[in-house]
């Protein structure tokens, strides 16, 4: 069995963050990712961030990322990557599963005096006719594809979902050669930023408000050939008649995320059902712990929100776990964790981040009663 102080699994933003804000102190880190490269989210992004100086205004994602990494380095943070938390074994210990350099598996379990969950988030599907044909996927996947792995994943592509990431995604993929044929959006308005629907308007891409897709059909080798989509009516139910047939190779699901909650439920922890943050994810304080003491969550895994606001939960987090392994005096804590609120609560201003600030309010006072 190994021992650490702190082991922090996911390392997207949210951990990343963490890690750094807790080993500047002197803790023992342990971070953790499934994946073969670090970064999460930020390297799928190579826009450039919004906000304040302090949230990295005017860098590229892929760049921040890259700076964090050093970081980690920098303070000492120990990194394992293709390590799959897998299930827990007794009170804060963690079985891994890590894969080694001549292939082969080796199942390690990790006993930390804090544990804190960065998993991140999980697509949402659209179920439809033909929606498991190969060709259909989250658009997650199809922005990992073209920004990570550097492959196309189709050439005439629909997207589903005009919130953020459908648009952000939909003009990546059309700066990598994709011709994007359509938006789908169940509701009667977009739902991402005007800066960004209105690079998609210019770019002359058909936007079809208050529609679905009713089914996709495969071609003779079973992969999508076509979407049929359909108009909605005030309560979302397809009037017949306006069925549009759209030729495209790839659909991509733009539809939200949920919270990864399976690790934390594990260890332990309480969940709460906050819909504007993704669903069912764990009741946490205003320091990012958990009712389980010493287990603390952090980012999409404490509700679906940004790459910024992932990062400053990361740091609140590696904030209280330094602070209550001893790293910290109560002073500095207090003054560190007051910097990243502001900062936070910054974020959360206008009509969208008021939304999601009075949302984890509410999860912040769920957390409370279980203290």
């Amino acid at each position: 069995m190994e021992k650490r102080e702190i082991l922090i699994i996911g390392a997207g933003p949210a951990g990343l963050a963490a890690s750094i804000e807790a080993a500047q102190t002197g803790a023992q880190v342990l971070l953790i990712d499934e994946n073969d490269t670090p970064g999460g989210q930020l390297f799928k992004q190579i826009h450039k961030f919004f906000g304040s100086s302090k949230h990295k205004a005017g860098t590229r994602g892929i760049n921040i990322g890259k700076q964090m990494l050093e970081q980690t380095k920098e303070v000492g943070v120990e990194l394992w990557l293709n390590t799959t938390a897998v299930g827990t074994v007794g009170d804060k210990q963690v079985a891994l599963v890590r894969k080694k350099e001549d292939g082969t598996s080796e199942t390690v379990v990790v006993e930390a005096e804090e544990i804190l969950v960065a998993c991140g988030g999980a697509e949402n599907a659209v179920n439809f006719e033909g929606w498991t044909l190969p060709g259909v996927m989250g658009a997650g996947a199809a922005q990992t594809m073209v920004n990570v792995r550097r492959v196309l994943p189709g050439k005439k592509i629909l997207m589903v979902g005009s919130g953020n990431v459908g648009l952000i995604v939909s003009y990546q993929l059309m700066q990598a050669g994709a011709n994007v044929v359509g938006i789908v959006e169940a509701a009667p308005k977009i739902g991402g930023y005007c800066v960004h629907a209105g690079k998609i308007r210019r770019a002359g891409v058909p936007v079809y408000l208050s529609h679905t897709v009713l089914h996709a059909d495969p071609d003779e080798n079973g992969e999508v050939k076509d979407a049929v989509i359909v108009q909605l009516d005030d309560h979302f139910q397809p009037i017949a008649g306006t069925e549009k047939k759209i030729d495209c190779d790839t659909i991509c699901i733009a539809t939200g995320l949920r919270p990864q909650i399976k690790i934390s439920t594990l260890l332990g922890v309480k969940n709460g059902f906050i819909p504007e943050l993704g669903g069912w994810m764990p009741i946490h304080d205003e320091n990012m712990e958990t009712n389980v003491h010493g287990i603390f969550v952090a980012g999409d895994t404490a509700g679906v929100e940004e790459a910024s606001t992932a990062m400053d939960e990361g740091r609140l987090a590696g904030v209280s776990m330094a602070h209550q392994l001893g790293h910290l005096s109560d002073a500095e804590a207090a003054d560190r964790k007051k910097e990243i609120v502001e900062r936070l609560e910054a974020l959360r201003l206008g009509p969208f981040g008021e939304r999601r600030q009075n949302a984890k309010n509410r999860i912040v006072a769920e957390g409370k009663k279980h203290e």
